[in-house]
């Protein structure tokens, strides 16, 4: 069975195992889901993750971070744009998650970029996810 959104799978995944206090997710591999954790890694939302090669596709194991009482960092995690419907934003309309405490994930034609970064290099694309 071929799988048609691969970046809504890692993030469900990755909410699933926050909620069940995991403390590390496999997920398939992909240039856009690494671009993904590694922009997780930056926020400071995952400790890290390692790729794995297999000999087919591979895998990413994502390694979770929790609070210091054992909560979770990862509050709420949003797939935005979707293969039935995508949703491309300009620089100066990407949106600012929870007043700039979270961070909005953007596939821009400079790779995978936070809102932050984006807005540093004015550059916009397609808003793949929210994370807060």
């Amino acid at each position: 069975m071929s799988m048609s959104d691969p970046i809504a799978d890692m993030l469900t995944r990755i909410r699933n195992a926050a909620s069940n206090r995991d403390k590390t997710v496999k997920c398939l591999n992909s240039k856009v889901c690494q671009g993904v954790a590694s922009i997780l890694q930056e926020e400071g939302y995952i400790d890290g993750f390692d790729v794995i090669d297999d000999g087919r596709q591979g895998h990413i194991r994502v390694k979770l971070r929790y609070g210091p009482r054992g909560e979770t960092i990862i509050n709420e995690i949003k797939r935005t744009s979707r293969p039935g419907c995508r949703v491309y934003r300009r620089v100066d309309d990407l949106p600012m998650v929870m007043q700039g405490l979270g961070v909005a994930i953007v596939s821009t034609s400079k790779g995978v970029l936070s809102d932050r970064r984006c807005r540093e290099e004015r550059v916009g694309g397609e808003l793949l996810a929210t994370v807060c």
